[in-house]
């Protein structure tokens, strides 16, 4: 009887031993087809060009505003008298209307070149002369 529980013993070691050894191998590393991409932050550098223009009498006291591309551009509208407000569509910029002695300023970033005309949208200002023109070289 000694003898049988000395070799169930045994079994139950080396059997215990197998499954011991084969579950704790390392797994196999799974090869993936990867495209590494280097996301390198490019450092650059853009200026802020700001401008202060005054709205009066149908005439804007700036008439041509020269950036370059990629800059920032910030416009500061000061209303003189009446109600002014100032539109660049092509930059979807635009100030609300302004009442007399007020001031707004609006921002955005000259991503196309070209020239680009900005001007009052209130009643017939742009056609009497509210216009000047943006350039982005």
């Amino acid at each position: 009887m000694k003898k049988f529980i000395i070799l169930v013993i045994v079994l139950v070691v080396l059997i215990g031993g197998y499954y011991w050894l084969n579950n704790n191998k390392a797994p196999k590393p799974i090869v993936q087809n990867e495209e590494i991409i280097n996301n390198e932050e490019q450092n650059v550098q853009t200026e802020i060009k700001e401008f202060e223009i005054s709205g009066s009498n149908f005439s804007l006291s700036t008439k041509e505003i020269t950036v370059n591309q990629g800059d920032t551009v910030r416009i500061n509208l000061t209303n003189s008298g009446g109600f002014h407000d100032l539109v660049i569509d092509e930059f979807n910029a635009r100030t609300k209307q302004l009442a007399d002695g007020a001031k707004e300023t609006i921002e955005f970033v000259a991503d196309k070149t070209g020239t680009f005309e900005y001007y009052c949208s209130v009643g017939k200002h742009r056609e009497m002369g509210m216009v000047g023109n943006l350039i982005v070289q």
